[in-house]
Formats: C-alpha cells, sequence, structure tokens
C-alpha cells in the first residue's frame, strides 16, 4: 500500500487525477482512469505491495452510511438491545462450528484509507466493532465462492460504521479494513476463528491499482439503524 499523500485535483478536459507526495517520494501526478482488472492470488498472508516508486491506477469509492437494509448482502448490523431480550432472527447469525471460537480486541495502527487488496473468509462469520467515538470504514463485495472470481469495481461498496455499531459478515463475503482517521490507532472487537488468519484467508490483489476511499458525506447520505 502506498503511505502517501493523496490530493484529488479535476482538470477541465475532465480528465481526475490524484497528486501523491511522501516524505521519500517526490510529488508526481497519476491519472485516475477506469481499467479492467487483471490477475488473481490466493494468500493466507499478506502479500508485498505496489512499490510505491510504480505507476499505480487510482480508482474513487464512495463511502455512504451503513443501513441493515443496505448491508443485508454482506451481512448483519448488532446494536443496543434491552436487556431479556429474546432470541430472533434479527440477533447475528453466527457460523463458529468450523473451529475454535476467538474473541479478541485488535488494535490497528492507523494506515490511511485507500487498499490495494481484499480478502475473504469461507469458515466464519467474522464479527467487527469499533471502541471508541469515531465512525471507521470498511469496503466489501458480496461473495462469490472463489478467489478466481473476485470482486470487480462495481461489485464494491463502502460503508461509514458509526460507533456503537457491530457488523458480522456472512461467510465468504469480501471485505477490506477496517480504515478509519484521525486517530494513530483504533481498536476493534474481533469475533472469528483461532486459525481465520492462518487458514482460511483467501486474497485478492489487484495489481498496479489503489482504491481510495472518499470518506465524505453526500448530501443524501443519513444513517439509519
Amino acid at each position: 500500500m502506498i503511505r502517501a499523500g493523496l490530493h484529488y485535483t479535476s482538470r477541465p478536459n475532465g480528465r481526475q487525477y490524484y497528486d501523491l507526495s511522501s516524505n521519500d517520494l517526490p510529488s508526481r501526478r497519476v491519472e485516475f482512469r477506469k481499467a479492467p482488472l487483471t490477475g488473481s492470488r490466493k494468500a493466507c498472508a499478506l502479500r508485498h505491495p505496489v512499490q510505491a516508486g510504480l505507476a499505480t491506477e487510482l480508482h474513487n469509492l464512495q463511502a455512504i452510511d451503513i443501513s441493515s437494509e443496505n448491508f443485508r448482502p454482506f451481512g448483519q448490523l448488532s446494536g443496543p438491545v434491552d436487556d431479556g431480550k429474546q432470541y430472533d432472527e434479527q440477533d447475528a447469525q453466527l457460523v463458529l462450528d468450523k473451529g475454535t471460537p476467538r474473541f479478541y480486541i485488535m488494535r490497528l495502527p492507523s494506515r490511511g484509507v485507500a487498499f490495494d487488496r481484499i480478502t475473504y473468509h469461507a469458515q466464519v462469520t467474522q464479527c467487527l466493532g469499533g471502541l471508541g467515538e469515531q465512525p471507521w470504514f470498511l469496503a466489501v463485495a458480496e461473495p462469490s465462492g472463489s478467489v478466481e472470481a473476485w470482486p470487480q469495481l462495481s461489485d464494491l461498496h463502502v460503508f461509514r460504521i458509526p460507533p456503537g455499531v457491530f457488523i458480522k459478515l456472512h461467510q465468504a463475503t469480501w471485505h477490506a479494513g477496517p480504515f478509519f482517521q484521525e486517530a494513530q490507532h483504533m481498536d476493534f472487537y474481533n469475533l472469528e476463528l483461532s486459525d481465520t488468519n492462518i487458514a482460511d484467508h483467501c486474497t485478492h490483489v489487484y495489481e498496479g491499482m489503489q482504491l481510495v476511499i472518499n470518506t465524505k458525506r453526500t448530501m443524501y447520505d443519513t444513517f439509519e439503524p
């Protein structure tokens, strides 16, 4: 992943650009354009990111506020409920019988809001929830059942998740993140299996590309749990 400043600019000719700069690289301009995705990799561990000195296609993805309705193809939302409420279909429908469940607090360092890879877990319904008072972001795509059928750009959706809301991913839902801004690190509740990141970590790498999340709200974007 390029750890660089990303500054969006638009030109009169209709082309769109990002200016990339970092402490190690001179400022450079890369054109934003749609292109077919190529290449596929299956991995149980993270691979090396695209080198910062190589030409990189940048694609913008707009984040929207999450709701039970718009997130349904990818998973479920879980928020506060009254004590004593009986279990029903509104509760997170979990699949944890393929191994030993692992529940822990995951601390992530700030890594910006751009990514070049996406992952799924076939054996578990992973659950994530942010600790703190700031929103976070997750890119997702519907399950395809195979790393050979990786998500195209049109398949990707990015959600803004507010404090106090937890998400459950359906089995094999593609996802990238969590991402967040401002804080140096953020803690997340994480429920998965003890070997999820070793034996069930199938990843596609968008080689030569960076997918950049636009975190600003649009005028139509409001949170509805």
